[in-house]
């Protein structure tokens, strides 16, 4: 048994490459999260093939499911198979079969986000979607914050003011943070500015999000408390970010405190 896992496009249909295309029309029948989304992909590129659904509910079944086929492609909703899916699961069970796996290169949402929020890009950590509730989803908010380096997350508009709240909660409402909606889409939005300014965007979310935060840095909060003082006595504007680049705040994070408002 041959299985490719082929990344499909995350909203804009031009974005699938030619080796995709080529290994939807080899192979024998295309295993998949939704056979109405990769059915639509299909039949708008003049592909037909068997469509078999394999989903977070139905992976269990995946050997009986696909053992008629000796070459088969897996393609999940959008993007890369194995990124935040049931694809990361395939994969190993597929080796553990002793089945023949290879994986394209392809559209993912992390990346063009980590890219366009302007942090730091040499070391990031990406952590896909918390928990949605619990210690656990507490511990893994807290070790983002540790680790010290930019991170990428990805979040549902039905839980993104929550997410947003608690990262406030622990960062620092004025802690930076992109928030990307709907890459490669036709309302593709890209907002950059702090946890609380997102709050005030994202009113009410539509769509998918990927947040990306700055790393967390242990004088934050004292560059936080330095601009309240100095705001306090009347510096503001230029003066105040002046202020803050002699007392040794980074010249990014002085910029941005001396537009925030008290």
């Amino acid at each position: 048994m041959r299985l490719v896992l082929v990344p499909t496009p995350i909203g804009n249909l031009k974005d699938i490459t030619l080796r995709a295309l080529e290994v939807f029309r080899e192979v024998e029948a295309v295993a998949c999260e939704d056979t109405r989304r990769t059915g639509f992909l299909l039949h708008h590129y003049g592909i037909q093939k068997p469509l078999l659904r394999l989903d977070q509910h139905t992976l269990h079944r995946a050997k009986e499911v696909l053992a008629p086929y000796a070459h088969v492609a897996y393609a999940t909703d959008a993007g890369t198979p194995g990124v935040s899916d049931p694809g990361a699961e395939l994969v190993r069970m597929a080796l553990e079969w002793g089945w023949d796996v290879e994986a394209l290169p392809g559209p993912t949402a992390f990346l063009p986000a980590l890219i366009l929020s302007g942090f730091p890009t040499h070391r990031f950590t990406f952590e896909g979607f918390l928990p949605k509730g619990g210690k656990e989803r507490k511990e893994r908010m807290e070790q983002l914050k540790r680790e010290g380096r930019t991170a990428v997350l990805y979040e549902s508009p039905h839980r993104l003011r929550k997410t947003l709240e608690e990262l406030a909660g622990l960062y620092g409402p004025g802690h930076p943070v992109a928030v990307a909606r709907e890459l490669t889409k036709l309302h593709e939005e890209v907002f950059r500015g702090s946890l609380e300014e997102a709050l005030n965007h994202f009113q009410t979310p539509r769509g998918e999000f990927v947040l990306v935060l700055a790393p967390w840095r242990e004088d934050a909060l004292d560059a936080q408390a330095l601009a309240r003082a100095l705001r306090a006595q009347g510096l503001k504007g230029k003066a105040l970010r002046e202020a803050l680049l002699q007392a040794g705040v980074g010249r990014n994070e002085a910029y941005r405190l001396s537009l925030e408002e008290e």
